[in-house]
């Protein structure tokens, strides 16, 4: 699933520009606000488009994941924040923002699979945020909210195409195991792509929730 995941003021740079942090809303109640040391991560809004056009407007990102195009226009973002609110992307569809001042990172999601006891996990993060620990920050607190709150789930699967080290190493250290290879479609570059697919059950997680050897 590891996928969804410019207008005249960009041309500075997102980070660039002054913004007052936002606020987290709270209506989503089976998805709630999600808090950790340096993130929260929270609903995407329309205020986050100039961001997220602008930082997933890159091909890095964009043939790392199977449903983002390229390139990456502030349209494609704001119906990306729209297809959030319905409900059409996934079932629980987050912005990751730093938790000191707002700023928009990146985004992360669970995907409900048929079978009502699997979910699948995705994320990706603006290139300038990379190597700083968000991305696994990010995916053990969406984990815990999972297994914590939603009794039902018995895994969390993860996809990652093969020559992605650095999204391979995220899983690993989240506890995910190895299952197998396959190919999945990947928009960005219009064809198949091979990608291994991790599994984390509920049972590893309960043992490993401190974290605190993974970290």
């Amino acid at each position: 699933m590891q996928g969804e995941l410019l207008r005249a003021s960009q041309s500075r740079p997102p980070e660039e520009r002054p913004k007052e942090p936002l606020r987290p809303e709270r209506s989503r109640s089976d998805c709630p606000v999600l808090l950790s040391q340096r993130l929260v991560l929270r609903a995407p809004h329309e205020e986050d488009i100039d961001a997220l056009a602008h930082l997933a407007n890159n091909a890095n990102i964009a043939t790392m994941v199977s449903r983002m195009p390229h390139p990456y226009t502030a349209k494609d973002a704001a119906d990306f924040v729209r297809r959030a609110k319905a409900g059409e992307i996934g079932k629980c569809v987050y912005a990751i923002t730093r938790g000191d001042n707002g700023a928009f990172l990146g985004c992360c999601a669970l995907e409900p699979h048929q079978d009502e006891r699997t979910l699948e996990i995705g994320y990706w993060l603006g290139e300038p945020h990379w190597n700083r620990g968000y991305a696994t920050e990010a995916a053990h607190v969406l984990i815990d909210m999972a297994f914590g709150t939603r009794n039902h789930i018995d895994y969390i699967d993860a996809r990652c195409r093969v020559t992605n080290i650095p999204s391979k190493r995220v899983i690993q250290k989240c506890g995910f195991q190895f299952q197998g290879t396959g190919m999945i479609d990947c928009m960005a570059l219009g064809g198949m792509v091979a990608v291994e697919w991790f599994r984390l059950d509920r049972k590893t997680w309960m043992s490993l929730r401190s974290w605190g050897e993974l970290r």
